[in-house]
């Protein structure tokens, strides 16, 4: 019988040391994302992060060099082998990378929850890169610090229990987003309270968005906002007193109750967040600092008040009530009375931070430092894409 012509032979080793080199490359791959989640396929090619992890580096060129030296000097020691043994060596190389692939995701899997085991002891390890991976929950929270920047990217999705959602007074269900969020790693304080729709991120990527879309508006002119934390109007809060916008962000209006126990290290001050303008966001659990503000002594006025949504209308009582905490405007910051300044804000053992408090303001409505905040896109919470204003009625 003729034998194969031996380009024949020399086209198949080549394609053999093809796969060999491509499937050593996806070990590679697989290895490095194993040790460091955090990181993607852009930022392993940044050179940036060859100076930041010097031993992922060193892995990659080891393995690359190491393919190239066996598909050219090991497979051609198999040329005078038949072409069938050369291919069933290949297979069992083939076969051994795989179960590497296999035991690896195994092995991520078991991560996951070991993640969050080990999150509950080192909360100091938060100032520095780390993943929040929860296959439970869904969660997907990366952060990275690149020079004098802490990059978050995160799904939004709370690595803990939450209330039913949709439900009666919160008709939104959480959805998975894409997020990101800079945090300089060196805040400037200013001295200077400055205004923050979401002046602050969890941890695990839920962010803190304390004031509401809602507000009771009277024929007189006046407009009272409504605080999430009240009586008057059921907006569907859980036990974390969170709920979920139209767009499916699932956010906290005050204390994140499972992000405490989460994040708990057995010290009074848990952290459990970072504010917009780099400084970090605690909760004490005694109670220890008091905030500053309290219910203002005016007698509210207002004529012909509703709380007005699509599907209800609610007439509100507003003229010559008092002061209650139903609305922002119930309270005053006054400098002193408490421990907190005006943005929940109290410098401890040299070093400002913020506190989510029990007492309002809850979260803070303003930061100290400085910081940039990103307007996002969409409606506003409460509000569906083209609600309008409440219809005015007429006088009789």
């Amino acid at each position: 019988m003729a034998s194969k012509p031996k380009n024949s032979i020399e086209s198949k080793f080549d394609t053999m040391k093809k796969w060999i080199i491509l499937l050593c490359l996806i070990s590679c791959a697989k290895l490095v994302q194993a040790h460091h989640p955090e990181l993607t396929v852009s930022e392993l090619a940044d050179h940036k992060t060859s100076t930041e992890f010097p031993f992922l580096s060193f892995i990659i060129l080891a393995m690359v060099l190491g393919s190239v030296i066996f598909s050219k000097y090991y497979l051609e020691k198999l040329k005078p082998f038949k072409v069938k043994a050369s291919f069933i060596i290949f297979g069992i190389v083939a076969i051994g990378l795989s179960l590497g692939f296999i035991n690896q995701d195994k092995t991520n899997t078991n991560d996951s929850s070991e993640i969050d085991a080990n999150l509950n002891f080192e909360p100091q390890d938060y100032f520095s890169s780390y993943s929040l991976i929860d296959k439970n929950y869904g969660t997907k929270t990366r952060v990275i610090i690149k020079g004098d920047k802490r990059l978050m990217q995160t799904n939004a999705i709370p690595n803990h229990e939450t209330g039913s959602f949709p439900n009666r007074n919160n008709p939104n269900k959480i959805s998975s987003q894409k997020l990101e969020y800079t945090f300089p790693t060196n805040p400037i304080y200013t001295g200077k309270a400055k205004w923050a729709k979401e002046p602050g991120v969890a941890l695990n990527g839920v962010k803190f968005d304390p004031q509401t879309a809602e507000v009771i508006r009277c024929e007189s002119g006046e407009n009272f906002r409504v605080e999430a934390i009240q009586d008057l109007i059921d907006l569907g809060l859980d036990f974390n007193n969170a709920h979920v916008q139209p767009t499916g962000a699932y956010h906290y209006h005050g204390v994140p109750t499972e992000v405490v126990k989460a994040f708990d290290s057995g010290e009074d001050l848990v952290h459990i967040g970072f504010a917009l303008d780099g400084f970090p966001i605690y909760y004490s659990k005694s109670g220890a600092y008091k905030p500053s503000y309290r219910l203002s002594e005016a007698t509210r006025t207002g004529t012909d008040c509703i709380y007005w949504t699509p599907k209800k209308e609610k007439n509100i009582n507003i003229n010559g009530s008092k002061s209650d905490g139903t609305y922002i405007s119930d309270w005053e910051f006054v400098s002193g009375l408490g421990d907190l300044d005006e943005c929940n804000g109290i410098e401890i053992n040299g070093e400002y931070l913020y506190l989510v408090t029990d007492e309002y303001p809850y979260v803070g409505r303003c930061l100290m430092g400085e910081f940039e905040e990103k307007r996002r896109m969409g409606p506003p919470p409460g509000r569906r894409p083209g609600q309008g204003p409440p219809p005015r009625r007429q006088r009789n």
